[in-house]
């Protein structure tokens, strides 16, 4: 059950800066709140993992789509790990914002906190980036604006992107769809 999506950075919108083509990370930085049900879980009454990445891909794509200004489709899946457990009527909060861009692709990273409601303890419950690829009406790969980091935390995703791209380019050398 979807309970609310909106733009993470509430007051600050008169922040965003968009420079002729370029955008800060909190233009798209988005969070989600999901509830889990019954219908989420496996077999052992725990959240089903396949379920938090399938709406965590959605989710990037949204963010990926509202700072490109195009449809975008994902490339690639890094990082992604199930720190915690999730239950029956437990929250799923999902944070996610544009890491870097790179031409006609771009990195969001999306963090997934469990929130119990009985003790509103919370959890770190699964990490992912996402990469994508902005395309056109035709589906041809088209130029991104780039993203301003503006925080220290901004500027080491911006950095680690960077990394994480290099690693992907060096070992995956059969190109992917576009």
């Amino acid at each position: 059950m979807l309970m609310d999506v909106h733009n993470t950075t509430g007051s600050k919108q008169a922040r965003y800066i968009q420079h002729s083509c370029g955008k800060t990370v909190a233009y798209s930085a988005q969070e989600l709140v999901y509830r889990v049900t019954l219908g989420n879980l496996n077999a052992k009454g725990t959240l089903y993992g396949g379920h938090p990445l399938f709406i965590a891909d959605g989710f990037a794509a949204e963010i990926a789509l509202r700072h490109s200004g195009f449809g975008c489709d994902t490339l690639f899946v890094d990082g992604g790990k199930f720190w915690a457990p999730a239950y029956l009527g437990d929250v799923l909060i999902f944070k996610g914002s544009v890491n870097r861009v790179w031409d006609s692709s771009l990195e969001v990273g999306v963090r997934i906190v469990v929130r119990r409601p009985e003790s509103d303890q919370e959890e770190h419950l699964f990490s992912a980036y996402f990469t994508f690829v902005a395309l056109d009406e035709n589906r041809k790969p088209i130029q991104v604006c780039t993203v301003i980091p503006e925080t220290k935390e901004e500027k080491r995703r911006f950095k680690e992107a960077q990394r994480r791209r290099n690693y992907r380019l060096k070992h995956n050398k059969k190109k992917a769809y576009t």
